[in-house]
């Protein structure tokens, strides 16, 4: 049973038209092949899908560039000669462009002013008025940044001088540690009260061994005592 005609129309469903794209260039390249080998011809193709992706055969005796001289000489034309014509006016405008703004350049520094009318100098003072006025406005936008980055530096240096200077302050008031928060102030002050009567009772055991230490040998010279000797009273 053979296949049914397909209509040559363009394929709507973009899947199937990328398919059917794909299966007959394969075709064409493999005849294209066929007739290199079986006839030796020199055969060239070029394609280009509807996403513009180039595909290209080339019979493998000669190369794309020979097929197009070839192409000119049966035909008598030059195919670039109109494309060389274009490629020299765009160079011409785009030299012109290059002129005109170096030319520009030279006028804003002050150069190349002689052949400048009343008008044109006017112009040309006002633009570059203009100019000074944005590039004095971003300077002043850049100190503004600058001075607002250093000012907060500044204070964050200034609050960690607070910090250490109260935590050196809090040293000074307390060396030994004893209080280190607002919950321990009380057992810290009973630590000192309590190291205050040790000291006095301390100073009285030693001035007691003053006046008698004919009685009592045993004690040390400094007024100490050993741990089984204190008794409180």
């Amino acid at each position: 049973m053979g296949r049914g005609k397909i209509e040559i129309k363009k394929i709507e469903n973009p899947t199937n038209r990328q398919v059917t794209y794909s299966k007959r260039r394969n075709g064409i390249f493999k005849k294209a092949q066929e007739l290199t080998v079986l006839c030796d011809a020199k055969v060239s193709l070029i394609m280009f899908s509807n996403t513009n992706k180039l595909h290209e055969y080339i019979s493998p005796s000669t190369t794309t560039k020979k097929i197009y001289d070839q192409y000119q000489k049966a035909l008598g034309t030059d195919l670039w000669s109109a494309q060389y014509e274009k490629m020299q006016e765009q160079l011409r405008k785009l030299k012109d462009i290059n002129h005109k703004l170096k030319k520009e350049i030279r006028q804003r520094i002050g150069e190349d002013l002689n052949e400048l009318s009343i008008d044109h100098l006017r112009v040309l003072e006002q633009d570059m008025s203009e100019a000074l006025n944005g590039v004095r406005g971003r300077k002043y936008h850049v100190i503004k940044t600058q001075t607002d980055t250093c000012k907060k530096k500044v204070r964050s240096l200034e609050e960690r001088h607070g910090n250490l200077r109260m935590e050196y302050e809090a040293r000074l008031e307390d060396p030994y540690g004893l209080v280190d928060n607002e919950g321990d102030y009380e057992s810290a002050a009973a630590l000192v009260n309590g190291a205050s009567n040790l000291y006095a009772f301390r100073l009285h055991q030693g001035q007691h061994h003053h006046q008698h230490h004919h009685q009592h040998p045993d004690l040390h010279l400094a007024g100490g005592f050993g741990p089984h000797e204190l008794r409180l009273p």
